[in-house]
């Protein structure tokens, strides 16, 4: 980013007071990870009120805080720290005039953003959301990185209740939307799946009347995404007859992922994706259709999409001593567990394939229902043996134990590591579950 003094911040937030001086190079939201020259955002937690570690954000090297109300040490006040990085958002995504692509989905947004990010270099220089920086907080922080040669912006957002994304919306103004899936994440506090495909289909809603909605042909909610597209230009992907990009064929590369192919429209494309499961290749799919509606031919944009830098823990495919290990431990829900045990059931394997699967969270009164579908889809699968982490698991436990599977019950995800550690050479393992349960550790070593 252009550096910027204190001063020149709260012209552009509405700044109500400064404190100090200095030149802001970057930001920070968790004051432990401050490095010189950092703005560091004062954000008040559920468990935690970042004023109260302005101080150490300084030590570290912080130039100031952006906060709502006075603390020792320089800073920029204003009433509201959401509206104000919304302000700062909109400052600079107003100066650009480019396609920015917003997605969002219950699942794969961060694999589609990357997808969708390198299917489109083809055009120039494309500005990514940076990791999973896709809240009120830190989204806006995306546009500070804007320069003279971008081309695209593509923009991940994230949502945890009714007007979430509409907020995001609000500064990104994205030209086009793409919703991955409706599935189950934050099903607890959205009551249901109709209530999460209302919040997700805000990013459609959005749209400018030109706006082009990218939507998954194979999703139970595609006829009420589309309502919410109105008039708007419609694409779908996916694996159905009607989808605009269909995929036909989906084979394993051994350790190197995954050959895709599909057509746009009655144009055949072919890819290569360093990941395994039908799920991802979907996210391929959109990533391509949303790169063929900005003028890439299917084939260039799948030739692109072959170089993406996919983030870790998403059907991430590991070999420990002739063990292949896919491991998928960075959320979990339904749709996405049973994609992620199909995958495994369709891998070449010398010897057995096993299982670590953890809780899944945030399903209310689904839970049971939810937990029962996964001991469904682990009998379906053939599955040789499981380690089901979490009190919730009993219920997946009694599917499985009514066909006579091999299946162990913990509550302690650290029993992993030694169920990982009996697999031998020729075996493959999942690793999946809830995010909270961390259980990536059981793989051991860099991952």
């Amino acid at each position: 980013m252009t550096p910027l003094t204190l001063e020149e911040l709260s012209l552009i937030v509405g700044g109500l007071e400064v404190s100090g001086s200095g030149l802001i190079k970057g930001f920070a939201t968790d004051n432990r990870q401050v490095k010189p020259g950092d703005l560091f955002l004062a954000i008040k937690g559920a468990n935690a009120d970042g004023h109260d570690f302005v101080a150490d954000a300084v030590r570290r090297g912080a130039v100031g805080a952006l906060v709502e109300r006075p603390v020792d040490g320089p800073f920029v006040r204003v009433e509201n720290l959401v509206e104000a990085l919304a302000k700062f958002g909109a400052n600079f995504r107003n100066r650009f005039d480019g396609p920015v692509i917003g997605i969002t989905g219950s699942a794969g947004k961060t694999t589609t953003k990357e997808f969708l990010a390198s299917a489109l270099s083809p055009l120039g220089t494309i500005l990514k959301t940076v990791g999973n920086r896709n809240t009120e907080y830190t989204a806006p922080l995306l546009w500070a990185d804007l320069t003279s040669d971008t081309s695209a912006v593509v923009v991940e957002m994230a949502m945890r209740g009714f007007g979430q994304i509409a907020h995001l919306a609000s500064f990104s103004k994205p030209t086009m939307g793409v919703i991955t899936n409706i599935g189950y994440s934050h099903l607890e506090q959205m009551k249901s799946r109709e209530g999460i495909a209302k919040a997700k289909g805000e990013l459609i809603e959005a749209l400018p009347a030109d706006g082009v909605a990218i939507l998954p042909e194979d999703d139970d909610f595609i006829g009420m995404l589309r309502d919410l597209a109105g008039q708007r230009p419609v694409l779908t992907f996916g694996f159905g007859k009607g989808a605009d990009c269909r995929l036909i064929e989906v084979s394993s590369d051994g350790l190197g992922g995954s050959v895709v192919k599909g057509f746009f429209a009655d144009i055949p494309w072919q890819t290569s994706i360093p990941v395994i499961g039908k799920h991802l290749a979907a996210n391929a799919a959109a990533a391509i259709a949303a790169a063929v509606t900005l003028g890439l031919s299917p084939q260039e944009a799948a030739d692109a999409l072959c170089e993406a830098d996919l983030p870790p823990m998403r059907m991430q495919l590991i070999d420990r001593n002739g063990v292949q290990i896919l491991l998928d431990a960075y959320n979990a829900a339904p749709p996405s567990m049973i994609a992620a045990i199909e995958a495994l059931a369709e891998m070449e394997v010398d010897g057995r394939r096993l299982a670590v699967i953890g809780e899944m969270r945030e399903l209310g009164d689904q839970t049971e229902a939810a937990h029962r579908s996964i001991g469904e889809a682990l009998v379906r699968a053939g599955i040789d043996e499981v380690l089901f982490v979490g009190e919730p698991m009993r219920f997946a436990k009694e599917e499985t134990d009514r066909a006579g599977l091999r299946t162990t019950l913990t509550t302690i995800p650290e029993e992993a590591s030694a169920f990982v550690g009996r697999a031998g050479r020729g075996d493959a393992i999942l690793i999946k579950g809830s995010r909270a349960l961390a259980l990536e550790n059981a793989v051991g070593g860099n991952s």
